[in-house]
């Protein structure tokens, strides 16, 4: 198979990704919402997206620090075991009842043993299909929780600015392309690893930063060089590429909280899917299409400008062919 072809193909398995994630979230809100599992009491007060956005900058400057002090495993294994607490969200909604209480407490063995398995395996076998599989578990899970924790509007303010800072921090401060770097090396699930030939492993990698950034600060010798866009693979040369998994769960949150909260009929009985969720879905991928032409193009750019953008312009589109008005729609009704 041709590489341009094969790139072709691996982009389409990257939308399929971002999909798998979404309907996931759309599926998983309604039995995260009857099992208790919202983050917030007001799911409409907008200050809980100012919150989430602290604790992100938080989490971010301390996983920098890990990085730059050597301590690895630390961080290793806090993604691990987030992982698992949030696939244990996932498969306590999907199991079917059955609890067997050990030393007082009643657990489900349907829902926390895939939950181990699934930990089990990125500690011991961190290979890429491993690390996607675990991607939409933990994308669906986290963006299902977090779709019936912000209303329409917290949603929307996440998107926008989570948005702005992605684009800051990596044409100005460039700070996400060093985290890119320590993440990679150390396989954790929250990179989507797309491989363009079936005999790439993931394991014997020793990958770099490979979104297409134009201009990458990286360490060699003790000192700072540059590696310019002229450097960097093209399409036609490189066999993997990567995608960061909140690239696939920040829109997603959007797609479940239409899902959730928006007035709009569910297109299909039984299922929380509406026109505002489906074409937030749509314009999501729309921004993806053009991420992925993008990075196979070798150019920079920011994945959530595009993503996030994409969704919110195609929820307020299927809104608005709901026949919601747009304050409504925004959930500005309470403050006008």
């Amino acid at each position: 198979m041709h590489q341009r072809t094969r790139a072709i193909v691996a982009g389409g398995a990257t939308v399929v990704i971002f999909l798998l994630v979404q309907a996931g979230a759309v599926a998983l809100a309604g039995p995260f919402e009857s099992a208790g599992y919202r983050a917030v009491e007001n799911p409409s007060n907008p200050t809980n997206s100012i919150a989430y956005i602290g604790a992100i900058l938080v989490a971010t400057a301390a996983m920098l620090a890990v990085i730059k002090f050597g301590v690895d495993w630390l961080l290793r294994g806090f993604v691990i075991v987030s992982s698992g607490l949030i696939s244990l969200y996932v498969f306590s909604v999907l199991a079917p009842p059955l609890s067997i209480v050990v030393g007082g407490v009643a657990i489900n063995p349907l829902a926390i043993g895939p939950a181990i398995f699934l930990a089990l395996a990125l500690l011991l076998y961190p290979e890429w299909y491993v690390i996607d599989a675990a991607g939409v578990v933990m994308g669906a899970g986290a963006a299902g929780i977090f779709g019936i924790s912000f209303g329409l509007l917290p949603a929307i303010v996440l998107l926008t600015v989570l948005a702005v800072y992605d684009a800051i921090s990596v044409y100005g401060t460039e700070h996400m392309l060093a985290l890119a770097d320590g993440v990679l090396d150390l396989k954790l699930p929250v990179v989507l690893v797309i491989p363009l030939t079936l005999s790439y492993s993931f394991l014997d990698d020793a990958p770099a930063t490979d979104s297409g950034d134009e201009r990458e600060s990286v360490e060699a010798d003790g000192g700072d060089t540059e590696e310019t866009s002229a450097d960097r693979p093209d399409a036609d040369d490189r066999d993997v590429f990567f995608v960061g998994l909140g690239d696939a769960v920040m829109p997603a949150v959007l797609v479940a909280s239409a899902a959730v909260f928006s007035p709009a009929e569910p297109l299909v009985a039984g299922f929380a899917l509406s026109l505002p969720a489906l074409t937030a879905m749509i314009g999501t991928v729309c921004g993806l299409v053009v991420l992925l032409w993008l990075v196979m193009k070798g150019r920079a750019h920011a994945g959530l400008p595009l993503l996030n953008g994409g969704a919110i312009g195609g929820y307020l589109v299927g809104a608005l062919l709901s026949g919601i008005p747009i304050v409504r729609a925004l959930g500005l009704g309470p403050y006008l």
